[in-house]
């Protein structure tokens, strides 16, 4: 994760505001953006921030330098993004500005970006544990080695991913930050554990290898996990299925709770 920076997942076009405006300004920002604030800036330099809460009890033709919050806390594009979640998650903001050197402004970085930058993070101490699972069910000895892997006869064993994520992952191996994949290897077999969203995204791409941790298995067994890829009918990528955020079941369950409450 060190080398993934705020530069990778900031976003660069910014909606801002300028510091001789008025809130009805602001105002017109928020109905045309549905943004619930914006960076104030006088030409690029960056003033401050106003927020939707700022507008609160004020005229409309209240300058924003007046309403404005001066003590805003701004990101470097080159600060890591560990570090900027951090930030963000203690302080309670929502939103960075990013700025150069110059405090000119030249993206913004959200919890969303955050959040996105940190799905499917493969650590060495998630592989570890699945292998230990591995040596307690099936009483083999696998050994972990770190190399690239072909998309193409790879055995998936998860039968549906996101189209949000799936797009998350694409942007990350254009970049060339994409995580490893986790995969098996035991005779004839090369089995995906972990990374279907990169997996598939390397496929749209056109992308052939992936790096990835392998864990090398002699015994010729059939594994757990590939029983359960029979049982979903997954042979190769090509058979899972990609779902729509609007579709996911989280978003699902909340639409069903503000129905019925």
């Amino acid at each position: 994760m060190d080398k993934k920076k705020v530069r990778d997942y900031m976003t660069y076009d910014v909606v801002t505001v300028d510091v001789h405006g008025t809130a009805r300004d602001v105002i017109e920002a928020i109905r045309k953006t549905q943004h619930d604030g914006f960076p104030v800036v006088d030409g690029k330099k960056v003033e401050g921030y106003i927020s939707a809460r700022d507008l609160l009890f004020v005229y409309p033709n209240t300058s924003v330098e007046r309403i404005m919050s001066r003590h805003l806390i701004v990101a470097d594009p080159e600060m890591s993004i560990n570090d900027a979640a951090r930030v963000i998650f203690r302080s309670g903001i929502q939103k960075l500005p990013v700025v150069d050197d110059e405090n000119n402004l030249v993206g913004i970085i959200s919890n969303t970006d955050v959040i996105r930058s940190q799905i499917e993070h493969v650590s060495p101490e998630k592989v570890f544990k699945f292998i230990d699972t591995l040596k307690q069910l099936y009483d083999l000895k696998p050994t972990l080695n770190r190399d690239r892997v072909p998309i193409a006869g790879i055995l998936p064993t998860q039968s549906k991913i996101y189209e949000d994520e799936l797009e998350g992952r694409m942007y990350e191996i254009q970049k060339g930050l994409a995580e490893p994949l986790i995969v098996i290897r035991r005779p004839g077999k090369l089995i995906l554990v972990d990374g279907h969203h990169r997996a598939v995204a390397a496929k749209r791409l056109g992308i052939k290898e992936l790096d990835a941790y392998i864990i090398e298995i002699d015994e010729n067994i059939e594994l757990g996990l590939e029983r359960t890829a029979r049982e979903m009918n997954l042979k190769t990528l090509d058979d899972i299925k990609v779902m729509d955020y609007a579709r996911h079941p989280l978003v699902a369950v909340t639409h069903r709770l503000v129905r019925h409450g």
